[in-house]
């Protein structure tokens, strides 16, 4: 991924004044697919600060290093912190991140991208018209992508979704870890997870560690659905006739107009530039409170998992420095 920021600060117009890695095969790897030269190449973060003073820092790390990067970046002047999910393996970390860069006047951003895709901007739009009623839940179907990895993007579109923050989070783990190719050091977690926001809106994450396939998105709204293939781009429509509008819900089996469009594919590489664009422009990035908010959904799931599925508070007495071997 950090390779993928590198082109994106090209594309930006940027100028690219160090790379840092601490595996000399990963900085080699990277300085030759991109011409970096030999001054700009860096093995100790601390030495890329001190020597470079960039204006702005990205930090695209394994999550154990989110926090330290961050505030290391922050406090040697940087003004603008760009920082992959998930933001960081505990809460009380989180909070240093968010308190180091507000103490510092700096801007941080959190690589949380759906408000910039169209599988999700799209389905957005269509979900708060007037033919679809508004969106009532959200179904995610998935292969083994972990919730950490993947699922934390997910809470963040809910969130995008239905502009309501999560409430309450109930996950079923699978007993099995799911694999990271980062690392034996590193563990997530598959499994089903519900959440819901106080309004009563719903989110369903079914990402089995027995499921090897896909990745599918169901909109559910008063009057239709969508389907979105994220990998395939497309997006079937169901809605009823406006003249059914006003039948009751327990007449789910109406007539309906039925339809199918393209949407771009998932990419990571134009959403990220359009992250780090509004990051730079200082509007609409999404913000270490909101990667915070991901964390917090996905600590509430291992919270309730631990305790016999019970629904928890993402805003209640979650463990603040529990650690996590998020990757």
């Amino acid at each position: 991924m950090g390779r993928r920021h590198v082109q994106v600060i090209h594309d930006l117009g940027q100028e690219l004044v160090g790379v840092c890695d601490r595996s000399a095969q990963a900085l080699n790897t990277a300085a030759q697919e991109s011409k970096i030269p030999s001054n700009c190449q860096f093995n100790r973060a601390e030495a890329l600060f001190k020597q470079t003073k960039p204006e702005c820092v990205i930090i695209a790390t394994t999550a154990p290093m989110h926090c330290e990067y961050t505030c290391l970046a922050a406090e040697a002047g940087a003004k603008y912190v760009l920082c992959e999910k998930p933001m960081a393996i505990s809460l009380a970390e989180c909070g240093k991140m968010i308190d180091v860069c507000k103490h510092n006047n700096v801007k941080l951003a959190i690589n949380h991208q759906m408000r910039f895709m169209e599988p999700y901007t799209e389905p957005k739009r269509i979900v708060n018209s007037q033919e679809f009623g508004g969106l009532t839940s959200v179904t995610v179907v998935g292969g083994n992508f972990g919730m950490a990895m993947n699922g934390t993007h997910y809470f963040e579109m809910f969130r995008f979704m239905t502009e309501e923050e999560p409430y309450e989070a109930t996950a079923w783990f699978s007993q099995e870890k799911v694999p990271n190719p980062r690392g034996i050091e590193f563990e997530d977690r598959a499994g089903s997870v519900r959440v819901t926001t106080e309004s009563g809106k719903r989110l369903y994450m079914e990402v089995g560690s027995d499921q090897g396939h896909g990745v599918k998105v169901i909109y559910a709204c008063r009057y239709g659905q969508l389907v979105v293939d994220e990998l395939a781009g497309t997006m079937a429509l169901s809605v009823r006739k406006k003249e059914d509008q006003g039948e009751p819900a327990t007449h789910y089996a109406m007539s309906s107009l039925e339809t199918t469009k393209k949407i771009a594919a998932a990419d990571s590489i134009q959403p990220t530039k359009a992250v780090l664009e509004a990051l730079l422009n200082g509007q609409n990035f999404p913000t270490g409170e909101e990667g915070r908010l991901a964390v917090a959904t996905l600590v509430a799931a291992h919270v309730s998992n631990e305790k016999g599925h019970i629904p928890i508070r993402v805003d209640g007495d979650l463990p603040l420095d529990l650690a996590f071997s998020w990757a």
